[in-house]
């Protein structure tokens, strides 16, 4: 039998993540908007919680892996029309694409650009700056497709817990089931 939620290992992590993943895109954007002391700042925090979301990403996408194949996985409504059906499960994957993307691609950026590496990691590579610059391009496009992301991803969210009421919002919170 479907279950008509997550399981509580699944809901802890979304909820875990979703605020570090917003605070990570806001810290990246004041990182690059601005020439001030704080640049500094932000970069210290920017890149152990990369790592520390890239951890969390990787535990998230083994478990939804895992629920799926054990067919433990909520379904979505069957009122939801096809193409929304379709958006939903893509959007789902763009968006665990970005949180493994986007960590990864910093840190081969950091590598190529010969900057320091949080917690000693390993360079992806020795210093390169054409590397470099392509890096950063890749990982300003993708930071920009998963902020595009994470916003239809909170409407959808709005839309199903405040108008639909259709089970969906329910199926990932943290409160009882009604």
């Amino acid at each position: 039998m479907t279950p008509a939620r997550f399981s509580l290992a699944s809901r802890l992590l979304h909820w875990i993540m979703a605020p570090l993943l917003v605070t990570m895109l806001l810290v990246g954007t004041g990182m690059v908007a601005t020439v001030s002391h704080w640049r500094l700042s932000l970069l210290a925090l920017h890149k152990p919680l990369g790592l520390a979301l890239l951890v969390l990403a990787v535990l998230r996408l083994l478990l939804r892996l895992a629920q799926q194949l054990r067919g433990r996985t909520p379904p979505l409504p069957a009122s939801l029309p096809a193409p929304l059906r379709l958006a939903a499960h893509a959007s789902h994957w763009v968006l665990y694409g970005c949180m493994l993307a986007m960590p990864l691609i910093g840190w081969a950026m950091l590598s190529a650009g010969g900057f320091p590496l949080p917690l000693q990691l390993v360079p992806l590579g020795a210093p390169d700056v054409m590397r470099y610059a392509l890096l950063r391009s890749m990982h300003t496009l993708v930071g920009e497709l998963f902020y595009l992301t994470v916003i239809a991803h909170i409407l959808a969210g709005l839309l199903h817990a405040l108008l639909l009421r259709d089970g969906v919002f329910q199926a990932i919170s943290l409160g009882r089931k009604t």
